[in-house]
């Protein structure tokens, strides 16, 4: 793995736990060498772990909308790729990384994340997708992901594919061990 998107909260959420989150993954990003792919923007989350990256001696792309370039500040120090729409940024960022990671965040990172858990399970890609189950804040996603399974709309093998940890040192050792499922995912077909 070179390089991994993180998706992320353009808030920095209540309390500090979210932030040490953002901070530790981070840190081991730089430490690792890995290149950051981000939403571009230098608030929130998103902004907080951009510049960890860089004050790490890390490199960073961020990827924003031409929309939102209009109405946000931007980070100092990495690269900006400026593109028309929302869609045009998740393909961007999906050519730009090796693996992705969803921080705590509201209706945009869950959207981000699942949509690239979903191409994951359709085989679009084969990349490793994960949670930075920071103070198990997804753990009411994880419930219905089980759920889902229990119903017979979702495989457990799939649900299995999907890395969470609270440690990102623990989260990135798991992805650079990611194997692809190959298996259909079609229940009844």
């Amino acid at each position: 793995m070179n390089s991994i998107c993180v998706f992320c909260g353009s808030s920095t959420g209540f309390g500090e736990k979210y932030k040490e989150g953002a901070v530790s993954l981070g840190i081991e990003i730089a430490r690792r060498g890995l290149h950051l792919v981000y939403g571009g923007g230098n608030v929130g989350l998103m902004g907080l772990l951009a510049q960890t990256v860089l004050e790490g001696g890390g490199r960073v792309t961020g990827i924003i909308p031409e929309a939102i370039h209009k109405k946000v500040k931007l980070l100092q120090g990495g690269r900006t790729i400026v593109v028309a729409d929302m869609h045009s940024r998740k393909m961007k960022m999906h050519e730009e990384s090796d693996g992705f990671i969803a921080l705590p965040g509201g209706i945009g990172t869950f959207e981000e994340i699942l949509e690239a858990f979903t191409w994951s399970q359709l085989g679009f890609h084969k990349k490793p997708v994960a949670l930075l189950n920071t103070e198990g804040y997804y753990q009411s996603l994880l419930d219905q992901f089980v759920h889902s399974v229990q119903e017979g709309f979702f495989k457990e093998s799939h649900n299995r594919t999907l890395l969470i940890h609270e440690d990102s040192s623990t989260l990135l050792d798991a992805m650079d061990l990611y194997k692809p499922l190959i298996e259909d995912k079609w229940i009844n077909p």
